[in-house]
């Protein structure tokens, strides 16, 4: 009943908030008890990845004022970190993303912090290059990356260009949890504008991250290639074709009812270029135009799936497997070094073991870091403290997303495509295909198969749900039926000393050499579980993985 009450007064205060617009206003008058009680149950939660959540009216959505309290402790942060604070800012094509972007340089201006905002929308790995190169204190990019229409986000990044840390996020939630929700008026973005303390990021910042992703080529190869181009409705539109012309040797198909920006994503309601729906468009034209692959970006340009076409039909390649076929690419196009100083690939540990296989072959360092890529970024940053900083080669996670560069810090699908094109005009120059030399790669290596399992708690309930499932498995492993679990060795990456940030993630290696790591989600209700076997052929290992995922199942059930 307390709760109730809570809820149902932070409604009618929001009701009679002046400074409430219209389209809110209405969200508010149209709740019933069930929408209050979702609306008001919580605030939402700001981490590393900083904010993200359902669009509308409430203190656990994605709205003005939550992006301006949220903004507000961001402020106090930097503040209180630097001596003359600065912060640069992106939006992607989502749904008041551009509002959300004006707000935040609002709100970091009234505070006396300078504010450089790009002028149009543009990609996440292009908001921490923004950071870098204009050296500001930090970043923030207005996007959910993947998820559907109806999410929006906040992501923070840090002077360094990574998304911040975990003590820098805990940091700003103090200074959050001060600010009120509410405010009777929100800082004019057009004031702050003309006052010059908030000025437009120029061409020569976009045409140097150009110019440093051009630099990324390792085997120009003047093969022509024919490829089919989804932006997803996202911010990749402009940046990846502008690469694409300046390669110079591709024919490049649009999906024309994925090309322009549409915060509605109307062709693909969850525009995830991991999923085949999502492509489907980007499929269907690489089969009419006989093209040799398509590729898509999602709508923040940080992720890229592509696929094959083979006679009528394309076959999708997974975030593991073109992880593998880049780095491998790198590590056979690499220049011979000091052994004492061997170049470093970084991957996270849910994905692919067959990574390690091939920086054995070719004398890699393989580095291994808790999921997101924040934690790639992050030994970027140590190797450059080493002096080495020219040891990085490649860091991907199965999630699609890649990076061979140096001066964006997170993953970035730019990159990825240049990889992509280049890669693949060599292989077609020797008679191959992305295909074909992954075949070769699994003749070689053996065929190494993952799985990832998804389980969705919603609701008020549904982080309670993933707490005590989480407990369950943390239980003593002799409580399972299993016998396989019950031998397993468990990895606790939030209580074990694992030289990695303290993190709620369980990892079980089973007697037979098979794995699954189990995670909750950092930004959506749900409980991942990352499958991995290994056998001689697909067919066997595939099999081990139907017996994991009945394992898992069993115990990730609501």
């Amino acid at each position: 009943m307390s709760q109730f009450l809570s809820n149902s007064r932070m409604h009618q205060a929001w009701l009679t908030c002046p400074a409430m617009p219209e389209e809110l206003l209405a969200d508010l008058k149209a709740m019933d008890e069930a929408a209050v009680s979702d609306a008001f149950y919580r605030e939402l939660a700001f981490g590393t990845g900083g904010l993200r959540g359902v669009l509308g009216a409430g203190t656990n959505r994605m709205n003005l004022f939550t992006v301006r309290k949220a903004t507000r402790g961001l402020g106090s942060y930097l503040k209180e970190t630097f001596p003359s604070p600065s912060c640069a800012i992106s939006c992607d094509s989502r749904i008041h993303s551009r509002d959300f972007a004006e707000l935040t340089a609002a709100v970091l201006a009234e505070m006396g912090i300078r504010v450089y905002l790009y002028p149009k929308l543009q990609p996440t790995p292009m908001l921490s290059y923004a950071v870098r190169h204009l050296h500001t204190s930090a970043g923030v990019m207005v996007t959910a990356s993947h998820n559907p229409a109806k999410f929006n986000g906040y992501k923070v990044y840090g002077a360094d260009g990574c998304q911040i840390t975990l003590e820098a996020a805990d940091r700003i939630q103090h200074f959050i949890d001060a600010e009120p929700v509410l405010s009777d008026a929100l800082p004019d973005f057009n004031h702050y504008l003309s006052s010059g303390i908030i000025s437009y990021i120029t061409e020569e910042t976009i045409e140097a991250y150009y110019q440093d992703i051009l630099k990324l080529r390792v085997h120009p190869c003047s093969e022509s290639l024919h490829l089919v181009y989804s932006p997803l409705n996202g911010t990749g539109n402009i940046p990846v074709r502008e690469i694409m012309k300046r390669i110079g040797n591709i024919q490049v198909d649009i999906v024309a009812e994925q090309e322009l920006p549409d915060g509605h994503f109307p062709t693909c309601p969850y525009p995830n270029p991991e999923i085949r729906e999502a492509m489907s468009l980007a499929i269907q034209k690489t089969i009419e135009t006989q093209a040799d692959f398509c590729f898509a970006t999602d709508p923040d340009c940080d992720r890229m799936g592509a696929g094959v076409r083979v006679g009528n039909d394309v076959q999708l390649i997974s975030g593991n497997d073109m992880g593998i076929l880049m780095l491998d690419y790198l590590c056979r196009s690499a220049k011979p070094r000091d052994p004492a100083f061997p170049l470093v690939a970084v991957k996270t540990i849910v994905s692919t073991e067959m990574a390690a296989a091939i920086c054995k072959k070719y004398n890699v360092e393989l580095r291994n870091v808790l999921t997101g890529f924040k934690f790639i970024g992050e030994q970027i940053g140590l190797l450059e403290k080493e002096g080495h900083p020219d040891r990085y080669l490649f860091g991907f996670e199965e999630s699609y997303g890649y990076l061979s560069g140096t001066d964006v810090r997170d993953k970035d699908a730019v990159n990825a495509a240049l990889l992509l094109c280049e890669m693949a005009a060599n292989l077609k120059a020797e008679g191959k295909t992305l295909l074909s030399r992954l075949e070769e790669l699994r003749t070689e290596f053996g065929f190494y198969a993952q799985r990832l399992l998804t389980f969705q708690y919603e609701g008020e309930n549904g982080a309670k749900t993933m707490a005590n499932i989480m407990s369950a498995l943390r239980a003593p492993l002799k409580g399972f039926s299993e016998s396989e679990i019950q031998n397993a060795a468990r990895i606790d990456y939030l209580n074990d000393e694992t030289g990695l940030p303290k993190s709620d993630v369980l990892s079980f290696t089973l007697p037979s050499g098979f794995k699954f790591i189990v995670r909750p989600s950092g930004t959506e209700p749900k409980l991942k579980a990352y499958l991995f076997a290994q056998g001689v052929d697909q067919q066997t290992a595939e099999k081990e993985l139907d017996i994991l995922e009945s394992m898992v199942r069993s115990h990730c059930k609501a």
